[in-house]
């Protein structure tokens, strides 16, 4: 199923792109599967290179308040990984329009199509990675641009959460909970945030379709549209997506990564985090065009225990 944001893109347009950007025609292209925002092609060139072109939605397609720009966000980010953390796979920004790039192709199969046995040890060779990209900080917290950000986090989180909740209001998503009760445990979190002091560079979109690998060595992060800048823990979410890493001290990641304190203030926050990207992944439901009832409902019940979990604690 096609999105409502993906713009339908032409053999003949994707030569434009590529015209544009290279001054060469293109000897073969094809979509590729995975994304669900943007239009994602591999394009062959007639020099012998390959490259990834990243179309962004048609202008005046509804989309949400933090997608704004993210296109153009997506190379920054690539382009921050490779001066500050070069050992760290990432494409490399070959062109880049106002809502489109190509990228360079990287090798390797996405950790999600892999077999089992293979993703412990591209595992904790993502967490290692995240680790190094972690020493990359920025001047704000949130997302850059005219999106939700501040000069503390938990100012930028309270905007990030509350632009969801627009979201919700805008697209007419009937929230598992109330809006204030999102708010209320947000609120009362604030000490917890207060902790972060520093913005980290963080990639935030990290699940295992975005996760290159070949041979058992990571090859690639790849969809960097979503970084922001915050708490490093915020990148704990998505590589254990539905789960809780606080729990598992032996999770492959958590090796990788190094030594961190998943303990006291710090298990508010990843409880925080989950709750954000759940009621991002329930708020993007009709602007994604979903429609299965399972995957809906199982978001909207994660989201509350999210809720739940957090009035406990506070």
């Amino acid at each position: 199923m096609t999105s409502p944001t993906q713009r339908q893109l032409t053999l003949a347009q994707v030569a434009a792109f590529a015209e544009e950007a290279f001054g060469l025609p293109v000897a073969q292209a094809a979509p590729l599967e995975g994304g669900t925002f943007a239009a994602v092609w591999k394009v062959g060139l007639v020099d012998g290179r390959e490259a990834v072109l990243k179309v962004g939605p048609l202008p005046g397609v509804p989309i949400l308040i933090y997608e704004r720009d993210m296109i153009r966000s997506e190379a920054e980010y690539f382009r921050l990984v490779a001066a500050k953390a070069p050992e760290v796979p990432v494409p490399r920004v070959l062109f880049n329009g106002d809502d489109w790039l190509f990228t360079s192709m990287l090798a390797g199969t996405p950790l999600s199509k892999l077999p089992e046995p293979e993703h412990a040890g591209v595992r904790e060779q993502l967490g290692a990675a995240l680790a190094r990209v972690h020493t990359i900080t920025g001047t704000f917290f949130g997302y850059p641009g005219d999106r939700p950000n501040a000069t503390d986090w938990p100012t930028a989180f309270a905007a990030m959460m509350e632009a969801l909740l627009q979201d919700a209001v805008v697209w007419q998503v009937a929230l598992p909970v109330s809006a204030q009760r999102i708010r209320d445990v947000v609120a009362a979190a604030a000490p917890a945030l207060g902790e972060v002091r520093t913005p980290v560079l963080v990639h935030f979109d990290l699940w295992d379709g975005n996760v290159l690998a070949h041979e058992g060595k990571l090859t690639g992060l790849v969809d960097g549209e979503r970084y922001l800048y915050g708490d490093p823990l915020i990148d704990f979410v998505s590589p254990a997506i539905f789960r809780n890493l606080e729990d598992e001290p032996d999770h492959p990641f958590l090796r990788g990564y190094g030594e961190v304190a998943l303990y006291g203030l710090a298990r508010q926050r990843l409880v925080l985090y989950r709750l954000y990207l759940d009621l991002l992944m329930h708020v993007e439901v009709p602007s994604r065009g979903i429609t299965d009832p399972r995957r809906i409902g199982f978001v909207a019940e994660h989201l509350v225990r999210q809720v739940e979990a957090l009035e406990r604690l506070s």
